[in-house]
């Protein structure tokens, strides 16, 4: 049996880049910032952050584009792709990334952000608004009502 599955939680780093392949399909990607906290031998707190590369495609590279921001609070959930291509100095260049499956917008600040979380998921598209539950958006409905969208 094999396992390709990652969860990230984490900052984005940049404002996402929406493009348009020549297929037609939209793609977005972005970076993502995890940080470990832990103490030394000595007692001392240490922290270190590690970076990610993210790629979003269709409804949901539409959806992190427009809400996702630099500083937003998120939760990926997805599975590890290497490309690979050759750069213009001839050499052979790899990218790992994290193709999101799923994900979970964070609560923003205070400070005129979004006010509510929303969710996006492939498997469930029920609304559970005034439940106190996360509320879920299917993207891979080619249509999503402004209107569903929590936040």
């Amino acid at each position: 049996m094999n396992l390709n599955k990652a969860y990230i939680l984490g900052r984005v780093t940049q404002d996402p880049e929406l493009k348009t392949l020549t297929s037609g399909a939209s793609v977005t990607s972005f970076g993502l910032a995890t940080n470990r906290v832990w103490k030394d031998k000595e007692g001392n707190r240490q922290e270190s952050t590690e970076f990610h590369n993210i790629v979003a495609f269709n409804r949901q590279a539409e959806i992190l584009n427009q809400y996702a921001q630099k500083g937003t609070l998120l939760l990926v959930e997805g599975r590890l792709q290497t490309r690979s291509w050759e750069g213009q100095d001839g050499q052979k260049k790899y990218k790992t990334e994290i193709v999101a499956e799923q994900f979970q917008l964070g609560p923003k600040s205070q400070n005129g952000g979004q006010q509510s979380s929303g969710q996006s998921n492939s498997s469930s598209g029920s609304q559970n608004q005034g439940s106190g539950e996360m509320p879920t958006i299917n993207a891979d409905d080619d249509e999503i009502n402004l209107e569903e969208i929590p936040f």
